[in-house]
């Protein structure tokens, strides 16, 4: 089992719309797999935590955290660290610094050896995907030439397990 944690945010039904709309024609890779989310923790394949540890941490490493609003204004294209994809990413203004430092508190302590310094942590919404990077630029373009604004909230966090290409729902955890 890979443990992570993601947020399945609130939006309002139209952006929801354009949103799986986008996704439907352009995310080849993970549209058919999640529902639109942040990932807070990316899968951990480790088989000395537990699921019951994981839980544990991610509630303690949670308490005391309040919803997060957020405002996306801006999409950006990004280099896959695995795959030959790039990805188009919805990058939120406002609650940027509030994802970013949940989401150190949540590597912090049980889940810190498995925090991928490697890898630049951008708060996103991925919609969109291809090995051609001038294609998912092209897309960016169309996005940011438009005065868009996709205002949400993230009310919990959902323990997810993602193994051989499926993401299974374990836990939700609410923030406050």
């Amino acid at each position: 089992m890979a443990f992570g944690v993601c947020a399945y945010p609130e939006l309002k039904e139209k952006d929801i719309k354009i949103i799986r709309n986008f996704r439907k024609e352009n995310d080849e890779l993970y549209y058919s797999i999640a529902k639109p989310h942040f990932a807070f923790v990316f899968p951990v394949d480790e088989p000395d935590i537990s699921q019951e540890q994981f839980i544990d941490e991610i509630y303690h490493q949670t308490k005391g955290s309040e919803s997060i609003e957020f405002d996306i204004k801006c999409a950006t294209v990004n280099k896959d660290a695995f795959l030959p994809y790039y990805h188009l990413l919805l990058v939120p203004d406002k609650g940027f610094h509030k994802i970013v430092k949940l989401h150190d508190r949540l590597y912090s302590n049980l889940l810190f050896p498995y925090l991928r310094l490697d890898i630049d942590f951008i708060p996103h919404m991925g919609i969109a995907n291809a090995k051609d990077k001038f294609e998912v630029k092209k897309w960016a373009d169309q996005w940011n030439k438009k005065d868009f604004s996709i205002n949400g909230v993230i009310h919990s966090l959902t323990i997810v397990d993602y193994s051989r290409n499926i993401l299974t729902d374990i836990e939700q955890i609410s923030l406050t």
